[in-house]
């Protein structure tokens, strides 16, 4: 594992959502229609292999950002202006269908101001999605007229209607690259990110973002397939995400990249989301609610076997860490907490928020899950970001397949046969230069050891670790290890923590990064 530490700001949730619109809309450029052509005229056959071949051809020109003013006054609403323009149900695309998945349109304005257009492919035949402000409540915003040309859309939501006639959201394109989804009784929380590009650098992230979408009408009650054109300064290429939708959400994710230049600081299968406090680490917290987050912790399931968690923090600078790895199989954001009163706010009910479980289809080969942690101090902002990082560059000109699976999830479908981390606290003890650390495990192994010689293996980077020492759980109580590190004059210090029996492990490894 390698790390560093840069300076760096918090990412608004809403404005990184948005990601890359004030810069489009001052380019000139062909309309996105015109950019795709007769892929989306009306009556055309629809084939998947002819958007990977219009990808190819559009990464061998100089990227052209699409030019559609919007109507008066939407580019100056403000976020809560635009959150009261909601899509009329009754107009939803496939509303009268019975298989129970439908389309709404999502409408251009505020920070969502880049045009993306939509077709629907029904019986194989592509229908282009036109706007009309009927389709809106505008709640107060005063309505665009009736003869408004067609502006196009920001993205789409996938609504499902149950048996009863009530409606479930199920997933959000819009921004960027961006998605979210939820299972059933979540609310939307974490966000994937299809591609990320110059991520962590000084000079800012260059943000693709996805300028079509082709919409297949759904054959099955719980399945839906939509094609995605994405678009940058850097690269081009189709996304498809088969959708499956029950108590759980699964998008099954085949891309097909071509890079316009060569791609050195580039990540795939991405997802963020918000960290503010927890009981790991509230210095300086001044909150009614114990504890403030979406995301607990990464996760991940290297290709080697070994279980790693890694609670993330909302560090005093920017940090960016790299868990190396060879043909991953799965990693995410978890959110392990799901107790309403961790976190006391009925609000946001951040014990809701969906897992994000990011599972590789095929070898990936050698690379690194990146993790970057950005100081904040509101709730808004996505300060958590993971994304896996080819080890390997991209060449100008070159093409790029790969495929995974997004699991939108209470916990990741593959759990570690292994005692898990349950909770971890640090607190100053004694001197200024010295801390403790309590980490907590859950396990059925823990609970009844039959006999079992347990060894709390702890490292740290600068060998200031002392007074280990462990208190055996129970059935209303976990398994504990304690341990003081003197950080000495250090500004950065890594930890790593197994409990072994022998040369086998007992338990998940659990990573730690201490900064003053």
């Amino acid at each position: 594992m390698t790390a560093e530490v840069s300076t760096g700001s918090a990412i608004d949730r809403r404005r990184l959502l948005a990601a890359g619109t004030a810069v489009a809309l001052v380019s000139s450029g062909a309309g996105a229609q015109e950019a795709n052509g007769e892929l989306f005229a009306d009556g055309a056959p629809f084939d998947r292999t002819k958007l990977i071949d219009h990808a190819r051809a559009l990464a061998k020109k100089p990227y052209a950002a699409p030019n559609a003013p919007l109507p008066e006054g939407f580019s100056n609403l403000t976020f809560e202006q635009y959150a009261g323009i909601r899509h009329r149900r009754e107009r939803a695309v496939w509303a009268d269908s019975p298989r129970g998945l439908m389309i709404e349109p999502l409408h251009r304005g505020s920070i969502y101001q880049m045009p993306v257009q939509i077709a629907l492919v029904e019986n194989g035949i592509v229908r282009r999605l036109v706007y009309s402000p009927a389709r809106y409540d505008f709640g107060r915003v005063q309505a665009p007229p009736a003869t408004t040309a067609d502006i196009g859309f920001s993205g789409f939501r996938l609504v499902k209607q149950t048996a009863d006639g009530a409606s479930r959201e199920i997933a959000l394109f819009q921004g960027a690259s961006f998605a979210r989804a939820i299972a059933r009784n979540q609310v939307f929380g974490g966000i994937s990110r299809a591609l990320s590009l110059k991520i962590g650098e000084q000079r800012g992230e260059e943000f693709p973002f996805f300028r079509a979408y082709w919409i297949q009408q759904p054959q099955t009650d719980d399945t839906i397939v939509v094609h995605a054109l994405l678009d940058s300064d850097s690269a081009a290429g189709i996304f498809t995400f088969t959708l499956y939708v029950s108590d759980l959400t699964l998008i099954d994710t085949e891309a097909t990249l071509f890079p316009r230049v060569a791609l050195e600081n580039f990540g795939v299968a991405g997802m963020q989301g918000t960290f503010l406090f927890s009981m790991t680490d509230r210095r300086g917290v001044d909150d009614y609610r114990p504890q403030v987050y979406e995301v607990g912790g990464v996760q991940m399931l290297s290709g080697n076997g070994e279980w790693i968690w890694r609670p993330v923090i909302n560090p005093k600078q920017l940090q960016i860490s790299m868990f190396s790895a060879v043909s991953p199989r799965g990693f995410g954001l978890v959110m392990r907490e799901r107790d309403f009163f961790a976190f006391q706010d009925i609000d946001n009910r951040w014990d809701l928020r969906p897992t994000i479980w990011m599972e590789p289809i095929g070898d990936w080969g050698p690379g690194a899950l990146q993790l970057i942690e950005i100081p904040s101090e509101s709730e808004i902002h996505d300060n958590i970001i993971a994304i896996w990082r080819p080890k390997e560059p991209l060449a100008a000109g070159g093409e790029f397949n790969f495929a995974y699976r997004q699991h939108w999830c209470w916990m990741p479908p593959e759990r570690p046969p292994l005692a898990m981390v349950s909770a971890t606290r640090t607190g100053r003890t004694g001197t200024a230069r010295r801390r403790r650390f309590v980490v907590d495990f859950i396990g059925e192994r823990l609970i009844n050891p039959n006999g079992l010689e347990i060894t709390p293996q702890v490292w740290a980077s600068n060998n200031g670790v002392q007074n280990i020492r462990m208190l055996p759980g129970g059935e209303a109580r976990p398994f504990r290890v304690i341990f003081d590190l003197d950080t000495g004059t250090e500004q950065l210090i890594e930890l790593r923590l197994a409990l072994m029996s022998g040369n086998s492990p007992l338990s998940e490894t659990w990573l730690y990064r201490w900064t003053p």
